[in-house]
């Protein structure tokens, strides 16, 4: 199944604060936890996360370091800041509001078909 720009960009943020919820992590972690959440069906590349990321910090919901990883490569790892962590709770309660909506709409959606 082919994502449309539109949603992929929509769930950008609230997907990257969940998983850094989880832990901090670095992008290539990002990306590939991304795709292990979404059973492969999001594939995101470096050009799409980046930005956000440096997007995050920048409205200080992440905050980044550099070090060195356990192979001796510098990694640049991300953290959930207590401001991120807020914008988190309020992207979920956003999102069960559309998801509930949604849910809604296709159900009556689906007994006018029947």
């Amino acid at each position: 199944m082919n994502i449309s720009k539109d949603l992929v960009a929509a769930s950008a943020t609230p997907l990257v604060l969940a998983i850094l919820h989880e832990g901090e992590s670095y992008g290539y972690a990002i990306i590939q936890r991304v795709s292990e959440l979404s059973e492969s069906q999001l594939q995101w590349t470096d050009g799409m996360l980046y930005p956000l990321l440096h997007r995050l910090e920048r409205n200080g919901y992440v905050e980044a370091t550099w070090r060195e990883s356990e192979t001796g490569r510098r990694r640049k790892y991300y953290r959930l800041t207590t401001q991120g962590r807020e914008h988190l709770e309020k992207q979920q309660r956003e999102w069960k509001v559309v998801d509930s909506t949604l849910r809604g709409v296709w159900l009556v959606a689906a007994d006018a078909v029947c």
